[in-house]
């Protein structure tokens, strides 16, 4: 758990990382480099929990690698299923990581949302709906291995 009091902000008990696949920890279906060392850093932390339509057809390997749970979304309405898994798993205690329009949801409902402005873009929406905007998902996954960085990114 990361349990951080911000100032201006309010108190954040983080149990969940979730994590959506295309064009944020993977592009082409292949893993971004050090996303795993990333990962690996946060276990004992943070539960992590990926989030894909499956696209590529990598998200169960990808899961197995990472030693993380994966999410297949399999409704029509990608955007509400993602905003789901995070309400189920709790909104307030969940920090979302995601780049495209149907993340937008998921980052604005969770406790922390942080937009990945990487090689293919980012979404305005996403944009909008981040608490946190980095320039790769390595950072992101820094800022959670050392709370203090977030604290000192959230406090007004």
């Amino acid at each position: 758990m990361i349990q951080l009091d911000i100032p201006g902000y309010g108190e954040l008990r983080l149990q969940h990382l979730v994590l959506d696949v295309n064009g944020t920890i993977a592009a082409g279906g292949e893993l971004v480099e050090g996303v795993a060392e990333g990962i690996a850093a946060l276990e004992g932390t943070l539960r992590t929990v990926a989030v894909t339509a499956d696209t590529h057809g990598t998200a169960h390997a990808l899961g197995e690698r990472l030693g993380i749970d994966v999410h297949v979304i399999t409704g029509s309405w990608e955007a509400g299923d993602k905003l789901e898994l995070v309400q189920d798993l709790g909104a307030d205690a969940v920090v979302a990581i995601g780049n495209g329009s149907n993340d937008a949801l998921m980052l604005r409902s969770a406790a922390v949302g942080v937009c990945v402005i990487g090689p293919e873009g980012a979404s305005r929406a996403t944009l909008e709906a981040a608490d946190i905007v980095v320039t790769d998902i390595r950072d992101a996954l820094a800022l959670l291995a050392d709370p203090r960085r977030m604290l000192a990114t959230l406090r007004t």
